[in-house]
């Protein structure tokens, strides 16, 4: 009972949040909020306690997991003996290659129209239920697929006559969804080989994604209520051109993997190093000279290894992980990692935590898989430049616009992934 209370108290809390940061409060759409929570709501019970839903999600989970085997397939080829995860697992040469294969596979999808489809089918639902415009459900259903950068693409010939509401919507889901090119790093890095916990995370970062898609309008619109006409055209998906054959799309989807694993990997090593930076001179200097250190160890009961960056973050973050119903004993951990991935990104956090879970840092199983919900998204400082360069070149007379409103939709786009984590973790005692 006591996780429901909290689940309610963090529901309102994060929507206060909302509301403080509200450009017009007045004219919030409450139904349409109410509505938004209720979707998220019953979905989550859906995935966790409707037998035929769960394991509809765990096969698409299997799915997912199969597909990595065949990544692997290709790996020890061009490896041989160095593919394999027996001398244990390095995240260039195990996780990273899957960016490469599922952006291939998500240009074959795109280009069968498998996923124009499955995109049409979500906008649909969510116009009749939510009562957004036709292109915001385009873009914010196709985000479940595509990047922040890629959805838009959907909606290209919309994007300038969307008003200032609309066009903040596209935005905070950018920021709060991830794209389905990365999941399959997510669960690859996160499981660390073992099959079952891998299935876990897989169906937890599908559902938490799907969760992510009636939040995001939930928050877009009650900090950026629709207070302009809306020019309502149901619209088509944009398609690949029937000229391009099936051999360019894969050649063509190759190549964005590349260039997205080469980026993934140079962020992260200049991320990490960095944190490295700062914990030498917190820890090492600072706590080590003044006796911080000790004091750090013995108020964590040796959880924490001294004055970090990691701790810090927890240290600050705490009360708010607790009013979202995480276990008092995983306040700081769980708090730390939001804070590791709004300043840095997602995947230093999600490494974070597989480090942390393999360690027995975490005291319950419920804060991983809060953290798994909190953690699902784009939504850091480095995300606003991607975001406002991409969209500046879909919409050049919307740059200006575009760039008042990045950090706002940074913003957004956390309190999605915090409000997923809310709901999730009220249902798991």
């Amino acid at each position: 009972m006591i996780d429901i209370v909290k689940g309610i108290l963090g529901l309102v809390v994060v929507i206060g949040v909302a509301y403080l940061f509200s450009s017009d409060r007045k004219r919030i759409d409450w139904k349409l909020v109410g509505g938004g929570l209720l979707l998220q709501i019953l979905f989550a019970l859906a995935v966790l306690y409707v037998p035929f839903v769960g394991s509809f999600f765990q096969i698409l989970g299997k799915v997912f997991i199969k597909l990595m085997d065949f990544t692997g397939v290709g790996l020890s080829f061009l490896l041989g003996p160095y593919a394999s995860k027996a001398n244990g697992f390095s995240f260039l040469l195990h996780s990273l290659p899957i960016v490469i294969f599922f952006s291939a596979l998500v240009s074959i999808f795109y280009h069968w129209g498998i996923i124009q489809w499955v995109v049409k089918v979500l906008s649909w639902l969510l116009r009749r239920f939510m009562n957004i415009s036709g292109s915001e459900g385009l873009v914010v259903s196709g985000n479940i697929f595509l990047g922040m950068t890629e959805a838009p693409v959907l909606i290209k010939n919309y994007l300038p006559a969307m008003n200032r509401s609309e066009v903040f919507l596209v935005m905070v889901a950018g920021m709060a969804t991830i794209a389905g090119s990365v999941m399959g790093t997510y669960v690859s890095l996160l499981g660390n080989g073992d099959p079952e916990a891998q299935l876990l995370f897989a169906t937890h970062l599908l559902s938490a994604s799907v969760m992510a898609v009636p939040g995001s309008i939930v928050i877009a619109k009650v900090m950026c209520p629709q207070t302009e006409p809306v020019e309502d055209k149901e619209g088509g998906v944009e398609t690949t051109s029937g000229s391009k054959s099936l051999l360019s799309v894969i050649a063509s989807g190759t190549q964005t993997g590349v260039k997205l694993m080469v980026n993934i990997a140079a962020m992260l090593l200049v991320f990490i190093a960095l944190v490295a930076l700062v914990n030498y001179l917190l820890c090492d200097i600072v706590g080590r000279y003044t006796g911080l250190n000790d004091w750090v160890i013995n108020w964590s009961g040796g959880r924490a290894d001294g004055l970090t960056f990691q701790f810090l973050l927890g240290l600050v973050t705490a009360p708010f992980m607790w009013i979202i119903g995480v276990p008092a004993d995983d306040i700081m951990v769980v708090g730390s990692l939001l804070g590791q991935k709004t300043i840095l990104n997602e995947f230093v956090a999600y490494m974070q935590m597989q480090q942390w879970r393999e360690a027995g840092v975490f005291v319950y199983e419920k804060s991983v898989i809060m953290s798994t919900y909190l953690l699902c998204g784009f939504a850091n400082i480095s995300s606003i430049g991607i975001l406002l360069g991409g969209l500046g070149v879909l919409a050049p007379e919307k740059r200006d616009l575009i760039s008042r409103l990045g950090f706002r939709s940074m913003i957004g786009g956390m309190l999605v992934a915090v409000l997923s984590a809310t709901i999730i973790g009220a249902m798991i005692q």
